[in-house]
């Protein structure tokens, strides 16, 4: 079971990955875009809870698709997936 610091955490990290790693429309080089993609952080964080990298990967795919009206970037996605399953693992151990 997750505690609700390391859920925080959790959470804080996966803002972090859609931002300066995922970031599918290039806004990472702008300050004040940082809050672009915290709006998914919850639909992601659901998926990353259950470890379903596959749905991980489909939820980004969706997310460039229905909501940014691009191309989706499968291998992107299911790299982002890996990484944020490789965060969940790394605040349940206690790293940070």
């Amino acid at each position: 079971m997750i505690s609700k610091s390391e859920l925080t955490e959790l959470e804080i990290r996966i803002d972090e990955v859609l931002y300066y790693q995922w970031d599918p429309i290039g806004v990472s080089v702008y300050p004040n875009a940082r809050g672009e993609y915290s709006s998914y952080v919850q639909i992601i964080l659901k998926y990353v809870l259950k470890e379903d990298e596959k749905q991980i990967t489909e939820q980004l795919g969706k997310i460039e698709s229905l909501s940014m009206g691009l191309k989706v970037n499968k291998e992107k996605n299911l790299m982002i997936a890996k990484r944020l399953l490789e965060f969940k693992d790394a605040v349940e151990r206690g790293l940070r």
